[in-house]
């Protein structure tokens, strides 16, 4: 595998998965597979649980990582190629990649959208020109459109929590925000979740539909009651609208889930990548419940990661 940036097959998709759960049962299996290999965890954005379980997934395997948080303690990046640097951008992502490339055997990189910007975003440029000029493997750790790490540490958690042979139905609900929120999450939640083979619906007020490219094959689905009828699992996410792009949209009903909304469903588990504005996208009494498997998907990020370092290396 030479880069991480999105799903590629469900063949690869089940091995990262089955690695996964083998560094859950014993972390420290490859302990020594990346000695004396380095990864430089850049970040353009803020980050807990990505940064973290990244660094604890490298540790695990022995390879040695640094943080750069590229956003507070570097120079402002120029990430047009052919521009005239004239203006307050102090280095060329044409050198800054090539000079981390060489300090480094992977790269890893946060890069959120502008949310103005729709074709820089949806075209995935930032993320892209370091994998054009760094000239080592790129692992994504959240782009202007998709988490992919996130979704692999989901695609584990749900297959731990479901020994059934069916199809685990699986509901992606809107929630309330009080900003505009990137796409990347729900967008690769969504081609995670159907190219895995899952039963997927989305509910969400009419207008905040996402890129088709990463819902087809999905049941679009404007009652969230209904949507969550028959739910195995519920994965709780704000996005902004993507047409008009990256707007807050009047919205009318109440999207907060809570306990009421599940009706006669006693089993369904509910999902969030964290972090959670509680009492806003997500109730209390759902967080700080037998349902909730948050805290599961959180651990599950280190050996999502571990697995997908383990198999860049």
């Amino acid at each position: 595998m030479k880069n991480f940036t999105k799903f590629e097959d469900i063949n690869l998709a089940n091995q990262l998965i089955d690695k996964a759960l083998v560094f859950k049962k014993d972390p420290l299996v490859n302990a020594i597979k990346g000695s004396g290999k380095r990864i430089g965890l850049i970040f353009l954005n803020p980050s807990l649980r990505t940064r973290m379980s990244t660094q604890l997934a490298a540790s695990n395997l022995g390879v040695e990582s640094f943080v750069l948080n590229m956003d507070k303690e570097s120079w402002a990046l120029e990430m047009q190629d052919g521009a005239v640097m004239n203006q307050n951008k102090v280095e060329h992502i044409k050198d800054a990649a090539a000079v981390l490339g060489g300090y480094f055997d992977i790269l890893a990189i946060r890069a959120f959208p502008t949310l103005t910007n729709k074709e820089e975003d949806t075209n995935d440029f930032v993320i892209n020109q370091f994998i054009k000029y760094s000239g080592v493997p790129v692992v994504s750790l959240e782009s202007a459109i998709r988490h992919p790490l996130q979704s692999l540490a989901d695609m584990v958690t749900i297959k731990e929590n479901f020994k059934e042979k069916r199809k685990p139905k699986v509901v992606l609900t809107w929630a309330p925000h009080i900003k505009a929120i990137p796409h990347a999450v729900a967008n690769s939640f969504s081609e995670w979740a159907i190219g895995c083979g899952h039963d997927l619906t989305i509910t969400h007020p009419h207008g905040y539909e996402l890129d088709t490219k990463f819902t087809n094959g999905a049941t679009i689905e404007y009652d969230q009651s209904k949507a969550l009828a028959e739910a195995d699992f519920v994965y709780v996410k704000n996005w902004s609208a993507f047409t008009p792009y990256g707007k807050i949209l009047s919205v009318t009903g109440d999207w907060l889930l809570n306990e009421v909304k599940f009706g006669e469903n006693k089993h369904a588990k509910v999902m969030h990548c964290l972090p959670v504005r509680r009492n806003l996208e997500l109730s209390d009494e759902i967080l700080d419940s037998e349902r909730s498997l948050v805290q599961a998907q959180a651990k599950n990020r280190i050996f999502a990661a571990q697995a997908v370092i383990d198999s860049v290396l």
